[in-house]
């Protein structure tokens, strides 16, 4: 156990008990610790990908720690047909389904010139296409079924600002959270409730190490662009994501819910580069506006 307070679990035992949770992307990186701690908390989970056998080693590793079983679902999300069987796959062996969580994606980084349109495509169909298909197919399903839902999409920061050099990825997001916003209100009526995370820097080994190749990681330090001086723990990400998928947020709908220690924000504000500005400069930087305000005010009193 993690001895830092905030990367503890944070829900009681037992409060995911009886929910059906399938996850996208789910046998690696955030997505496989958001499966391992909705089955902590008593879930039924299936996570889905491309790649079985990561799924299957995933589900092995979460259900011998957890005792709770979780289903390894082959799934091209991009495919309708494929995210059709595998909701079926999960419902042949739980008997329902409850929570979606969208967190399939990719990513490249790069200038956007350099891109093919194959390129957007892969991003664009995994991320934005495949996170419609699968939401459509259990849209559908719950509302056929009268039955209640939630579904639960991992977004970014970048999704409302847009981003210089992961536009295929920015695209995308910013797609899922319109989606995430408009059938809030338009599923709200059937009981289906959409909300959205957007994470800041939560290192995963596999995907950093893709996006920023040999010694980039080092030199592009994420903790140096969060206010908090740290990237994020996967359990706080989880801890918010099993909030988000129970009943205690059963109020919160349409809600998009940052979790960067601040980091958008610092590159938001006009003037936040003067962080960089050493203590001791802001003396001569004091005077010196002191200054220019005495002049100012003689000149006036002139």
């Amino acid at each position: 156990m993690n001895g830092k307070p905030f990367a503890q679990p944070m829900l009681k035992d037992g409060a995911l008990k009886g929910k059906v949770i399938v996850v996208t992307g789910g046998g690696t990186g955030l997505g496989k610790g958001m499966s391992a701690y909705f089955s902590e908390l008593g879930a039924k989970v299936a996570i889905a990908s491309r790649k079985i056998e990561v799924l299957e080693n995933a589900a092995a590793e979460i259900e011998s720690k957890t005792g709770n079983e979780v289903l390894p679902v082959q799934c091209d999300v991009s495919n309708y047909a494929d995210v059709e069987k595998m909701r079926e796959a999960v419902v042949n062996k739980f008997g329902t389904v409850d929570v979606l969580v969208n967190n399939a994606a990719g990513n490249f980084i790069s200038p956007t010139e350099r891109l093919s349109n194959r390129a957007f495509d892969i991003i664009v169909n995994i991320v934005l296409k495949g996170g419609y298909n699968c939401t459509l197919s259990f849209g559908k399903y719950w509302i056929g079924k009268k039955q209640p839902g939630t579904i639960l999409n991992i977004v970014t920061t970048y999704a409302w600002t847009g981003s210089a050099y992961v536009v295929p990825s920015a695209v995308s997001k910013a797609g899922m959270l319109a989606l995430t916003r408009s059938l809030a209100v338009e599923w709200a009526k059937y009981g289906i409730r959409l909300n959205a995370i957007a994470p800041g820097p939560f290192p995963t080994k596999g995907a950093w190490e893709r996006l920023l190749p040999g010694d980039l990681v080092e030199k592009f330090d994420f903790r140096k662009k969060v206010p908090l001086r740290r990237v994020g723990e996967h359990q706080e990400l989880a801890n918010l994501a099993a909030y988000l998928v129970s009943d205690f947020s059963a109020y919160i709908n349409g809600e998009v819910v940052t979790i960067d220690g601040g980091e958008w924000l610092q590159g938001a504000g006009q003037f936040n580069m003067l962080e960089a500005i050493p203590q001791e400069m802001w003396d001569q930087i004091e005077q010196a506006v002191r200054n220019a305000n005495k002049k100012n005010h003689k000149k006036e009193e002139k």
